[in-house]
């Protein structure tokens, strides 16, 4: 019998799709960063495109507004919604196939501030049941929106961003987003230990503007 030939690794792919459901402070934010590096993707929020035209005008040609189900639709979704309207925006989305979500989200929101009651979970594992079909990855929720939007090198260094998942694949798909808009990514681990870590209110990562040197 002629030996079998070896399989071949599946090929990587190089461009992957990017969406982005929610249009407020992190959502914007991550928009801005992309656009600064030339990388595209779509914009939703729950009001409707049209009411971003004036974020698409400043961020165009490569961020374009959309419907939530549309920005659902690719490779790489950050989600950024104040925590209550959550189920709301993502309710009635088809399964996510194995797409990667990142999880851009806190469990506070304006005005009151007040800590949502998640009955001892970690926030992230209230967004994955939401999220069926997802590799969830936790990331851009710690550091102030101005932050994520700003040049990665101001301080003359790369600005310093977290992730944590239990995806080996997807989190490599964040790290290279974060490395593709200058950051210097650091992986935390699982959902378990590292969005513990970087949750707000709770956490002791969030809030720091750390910086990476050589």
């Amino acid at each position: 019998m002629a030996p079998s030939k070896p399989t071949r690794p599946l090929k990587r792919k190089l461009v992957m799709s990017i969406g982005i459901i929610g249009a407020g402070n992190i959502g914007s934010a991550f928009a801005r960063a992309l656009s600064r590096n030339g990388i595209a993707a779509t914009i939703a929020n729950s009001r409707g495109p049209e009411t971003l035209a004036e974020l698409t005008a400043e961020l165009a040609p490569h961020i374009t507004a959309g419907t939530i189900e549309e920005a659902a639709k690719a490779d790489i979704v950050l989600i950024a919604v104040p925590w209550s309207k959550l189920p709301s925006a993502l309710g009635g989305l088809p399964e996510w196939a194995g797409r990667i979500v990142i999880d851009a989200n806190n469990p506070i929101e304006a005005p009151l501030f007040k800590p949502a009651e998640l009955n001892g979970r970690l926030s992230s594992e209230i967004v994955a049941g939401l999220v069926p079909g997802a590799r969830l990855v936790k990331a851009f929720n710690h550091l102030f929106a101005n932050l994520v939007s700003a040049d990665p090198h101001a301080e003359g260094g790369s600005r310093v961003l977290f992730y944590s998942g239990d995806d080996a694949q997807a989190k490599a798909g964040v790290a290279d987003l974060i490395a593709r808009i200058g950051f210097a990514g650091v992986d935390l681990g699982s959902l378990k230990v590292g969005a513990a870590l970087t949750q707000f209110p709770g956490g002791p990562l969030p809030a720091l503007n750390l910086v990476k040197f050589g």
